[in-house]
């Protein structure tokens, strides 16, 4: 690959980030490793516009990795309510107790170190090592492989084994002596606002006389990717039934989605329901759970995941009596605000005003 194309990207986007990058952030600079994690993980499969509230909320109700580390795991798993990918509030958790525990409050200070973290991959342990410590670790995440597929005109599938080693190896080259930190800011804020994967502002772009997308006018076409992901149907039907002006709630457990949320009774289909009061009906009947009346059926609620869909609706429930219903607790609405819930049941609760 030609070295003067090399040299020409690197220090054009140095000259970009100087002289015409604009884009703000709280992290942004920031050398203090806990701040940095906190800011990757929260924004691992999520936008920046989505996270921002949240990272602000955790720095200030949890200012240091030790001020984390005591909370109650209810409080953490409350504050990142909404957020989705719990998987990486659990590694959030265990990770500030292993560091303030084991290591004494002590970040670890390289990048080998780092990517031993629970939930720490080699992006974020790159991004964590670069921006905390200046380190000399490219990032590559999905900003930095389509400036680089763009700029260089790499056919290689980025969702491919062979792809993703190429992707790495090329970064690494492309990283100045010295300028880890600014050079990787530089490049993932050039991809998140002038090489966006939608209309990109190619006429202004200071890259362009050397882009090969662009001289070929192929800019949609690139990153190449090798197939498209398969995403799964669930269909969802949550039972609302309260007593003496309680609710029956549980904890998720086990590896499914939403692990450590709260959640109504549940009835899950691999199909949707063609008469729902009539299937919960016999749902309640199979499980000698009495019921005089279906008080209401829901509209019809969607959230999409990663991999999967889920589509579903709330049907309010009363029972004839007093009742126990197995592996559910009776839990007031008071407690209930305190609980964490997945979004797909706290969009209910804020449309149907429950509180």
């Amino acid at each position: 690959m030609n070295n003067k194309k090399k040299y020409f990207f690197t220090e054009t986007l140095l000259r970009w980030d100087r002289e015409s990058n604009k884009r703000t952030m709280p992290w942004k600079g920031e050398k203090d490793p806990y701040k940095i994690w906190l800011s990757e993980i929260i924004l691992q499969q999520t936008r920046v516009e989505q996270g921002l509230d949240y990272y602000n909320r955790f720095i200030k109700q949890f200012p240091s990795i030790n001020k984390l580390a005591s909370a109650p795991e209810s409080a953490v798993f409350k504050l990142w309510e909404g957020l989705g990918y719990y998987t990486r509030c659990r590694n959030l958790v265990a990770t500030a107790k292993y560091i303030s525990d084991e290591l004494e409050g002590n970040f670890p200070s390289t990048y080998a170190d780092i990517l031993k973290l629970k939930g720490v991959g080699s992006y974020t342990a790159a991004a964590i090592s670069s921006f905390a410590y200046n380190l000399p670790h490219a990032v590559v995440d999905g900003n930095v492989m389509r400036v680089l597929a763009r700029y260089f005109g790499i056919e290689t599938p980025i969702d491919s084994s062979s792809g993703k080693n190429d992707f790495n190896m090329l970064a690494q080259e492309l990283l100045p002596d010295g300028k880890a930190a600014k050079y990787n800011q530089a490049i993932m804020d050039f991809g998140a606002t002038v090489c966006k994967p939608q209309s990109p502002t190619c006429a202004t772009c200071p890259l362009q006389k050397k882009c090969t997308a662009y001289q070929q006018g192929r800019q949609e076409y690139y990153p190449v990717k090798a197939g498209k992901l398969v995403k799964k149907h669930r269909y969802f039907y949550y039972l609302i039934v309260s007593q003496a002006g309680k609710h029956f709630i549980r904890k998720r457990a086990g590896k499914d989605i939403w692990q450590n949320l709260h959640e109504f009774i549940l009835v899950e289909r691999k199909e949707p329901a063609e008469n729902p009061e009539q299937e919960i009906q016999g749902w309640l009947k199979q499980r000698s759970i009495g019921a005089n009346k279906i008080k209401s059926i829901s509209k019809t609620y969607r959230q999409q995941l990663t991999h999967q869909t889920i589509h579903g609706c709330f049907i309010s429930v009363e029972l004839k009596g007093p009742q126990l219903i197995e592996g559910y607790e009776l839990i007031s609405k008071t407690k209930m605000k305190k609980l964490a819930f997945p979004r797909f049941i706290t969009t209910y609760f804020e449309e149907e005003k429950f509180f």
